[in-house]
């Protein structure tokens, strides 16, 4: 199971929050104003942030890499493939048959099981292919709406050894007793109460066991202005997530086309990784709690979906 304790300060993203509202009425990113857009109308061809604002070396061009991007169609087994292994100390199953293709979207559905243990039966998908830096991926997901992670990642390795990226794990509908605030202790370093909009992005680099980590936690209530999905829950709209990973050190993440953290590690990243999307939950607050077991049946709120996922590489012109 990945060691997810979100080190977020909710003071600090209160603090954030109120510095937006308090801007002057032009929207920006960063320091310059940009126009009012809509995803719809982001070019396909190009990571999403080229439209907003274009940060791409001027001596670089973006590849598609085909290996690693999907309309949705169908599933295409030549790009993707579940895997079985199940998060320890949760209720976690994983079956292949709770993700697939419908409607054009990659969908990863969570069940009941009848089992008194591992009664939350869901899915997690895999890319084929492994990539490394410098190269930008994204996809265009909405998530289901019950106490569990949905999650965009990168990764190659186990618990002890490994590269990790979180591109976004979230949890649109964080139990009523781990969102409550005045419950917690003084001190609590998780944001449930802030994980309907809040993206969780982080890094672990595992080496013999020796975990090194950290999370740059946004929320789209930081959006500018400018953005059609400022301050929309993750279930309610299709979100635009992406990373690019620019070095061995160094990944930027990006929310519907605009910065959304970064961060620098320590050690170098020496893997190349695939994409994964999984759903999965866990009892501790710092997840956000364990869903009803009634709600897996409500197909209405159980279901991840993925519109289309591209990729590409970095390369000299």
């Amino acid at each position: 199971m990945k060691n997810y304790k979100f080190l977020a300060l909710g003071l600090l993203t209160a603090l954030l929050l109120s510095c937006s509202d308090d801007n002057d009425d032009n929207p920006s990113t960063g320091s310059e104003t940009i126009e009012p857009f809509e995803l719809s109308d982001l070019d396909p061809s190009l990571p999403s942030f080229v439209s907003v604002k274009n940060t791409t070396p001027e001596d670089m061009k973006w590849v598609k890499v085909e290996e690693l991007s999907d309309e949705f169609d169908t599933w295409d087994d030549t790009k993707w493939f579940n895997s079985f292994w199940n998060y320890g100390n949760t209720p976690v199953w994983m079956v292949s048959e709770n993700s697939g293709v419908e409607d054009g979207k990659l969908f990863i559905k969570a069940t009941l099981r009848d089992d008194p243990e591992q009664w939350f039966q869901t899915a997690r998908v895999h890319s084929k292919a492994q990539i490394s830096f410098p190269m930008y991926t994204e996809c265009s997901m909405k998530t289901a709406h019950i106490s569990a992670f949905n999650t965009f990642w990168m990764n190659n390795g186990d618990a002890d050894n490994r590269d990790e990226i979180d591109i976004v794990e979230n949890n649109s509908n964080p139990t009523s007793e781990c969102a409550d605030q005045s419950t917690k202790p003084e001190g609590f370093p998780w944001t449930p109460w802030f994980f309907p909009t809040q993206m969780n992005s982080q890094y672990f680099i595992a080496k013999d066991g020796v975990v090194e980590r950290h999370e740059d936690n946004h929320d789209t209530r930081l959006l500018s202005r400018a953005n059609p999905n400022k301050g929309d829950q993750w279930n309610e709209k299709y979100h635009i997530v992406g990373a690019w990973w620019i070095d061995k050190r160094t990944v930027q993440f990006y929310l519907n086309g605009e910065p959304a953290g970064r961060v620098t590690t320590d050690q170098d990243f020496t893997r190349e990784l695939e994409l994964i999307w999984d759903l999965w939950t866990g009892p501790e607050c710092w997840l956000g709690g364990l869903p009803e077991k009634e709600e897996l049946n409500d197909n209405t709120i159980n279901t991840m979906r993925v519109d289309w996922v591209r990729t590409w590489k970095l390369e000299s012109k």
